[in-house]
């Protein structure tokens, strides 16, 4: 397996300390806080910790509360709220410095059928025929805000192949366009044997869809984003639900786009599908994006 992979699975496996209690260590990230993709993914594990391996988390809802401190441990505290007979519910709590940082609410479901019907999956390239976010980031170091970026933002990302459909935001800052992205992804490395569990992959995938989801909303301002420096910005909310099974080590189009932005908050809404056509995953999230200080004085 590889090496980033296995460093981004250990993450994501957090310590019991008590019942329903667990500690997870932070990753070092392009933004001095820590990556909201890793607290929710972190806060599902907990929540998943606590539940029957027959019920899978069909959706969650969450808040970022106050930006995470990377260089210190996280405490995931569990509630369990209710276990039905066809439905469990968990609320989570991620305390860092004795205060409130994130807090989720998840519902998991015993599998059953049902009526189906999804949406189309839209016209994408083929993730092969796409450059790999390596190359991406090197090409575009320079409009980085800082030389350390591009690396940094590569160490943050090495455990995901992330292949952008079209030029990110970063690339065409200074451009409005369409405000929608695309994106395939996967883990570096296949999940095998005991890793190989539903439920991490449903964990994965949530780590992921916070990395490129309000890229829609960037670009219907010709804005590259915070490594450029052009926009201040934080996530505030994170919804999704789960719909279809789905594996994270192959191919994922995550597709995304902004309905609306306003009063200093910008929302994004994403599809995620797997290669066959499934509509897997559907995502919504509101975050800060705000016009740098400077640029209003």
């Amino acid at each position: 397996m590889d090496a980033t992979l296995q460093y981004l699975l250990d993450l994501l496996d957090l310590e019991p300390i008590e019942q329903d209690i667990f500690r997870g260590a932070s990753h070092p990230s392009v933004i001095p806080r820590v990556f909201g993709g890793q607290v929710a993914a972190q806060a599902l594990v907990a929540a998943c910790r606590t539940v029957p391996p027959d019920r899978l988390p069909h959706s969650l809802h969450s808040y970022f509360l106050r930006g995470g401190d990377p260089g210190a441990p996280i405490v995931y505290t569990v509630d369990r709220i209710r276990d039905g007979r066809s439905f469990t519910t968990r609320r989570v709590v991620a305390v860092q410095h004795g205060q409130p940082i994130f807090h989720l609410s998840a519902s998991f479901q015993l599998p059953e059928p049902g009526l189906e019907h999804q949406e189309p999956m839209p016209e994408a390239p083929d993730p092969e025929t796409l450059p790999g976010g390596e190359e991406v980031l090197h090409r575009y170091a320079d409009r980085f805000a800082h030389p350390a970026v591009a690396e940094l933002l590569l160490e943050a990302r090495r455990a995901v192949d992330l292949r952008y459909v079209a030029e990110p935001p970063f690339a065409t800052a200074g451009e409005r366009r369409e405000p929608r992205s695309q994106v395939w992804f996967r883990t570096n490395g296949k999940l095998d044997g005991e890793r190989d569990d539903p439920m991490l992959h449903i964990c994965l995938a949530t780590y992921v869809s916070d990395m490129t989801l309000l890229d829609s909303v960037l670009l219907a301002h010709g804005r590259g984003g915070w490594a450029v420096g052009d926009v201040v910005g934080a996530s505030l909310d994170h919804a999704m639900w789960f719909h279809r099974p789905f594996r994270a080590d192959e191919w994922l189009l995550y597709d995304t786009e902004s309905p609306t932005s306003g009063g200093g908050r910008g929302l994004a809404r994403g599809r995620i599908f797997t290669r066959d056509g499934r509509l897997a995953v559907s995502v919504i999230q509101e975050g800060v994006v705000r016009v740098p200080r400077r640029e209003q004085d």
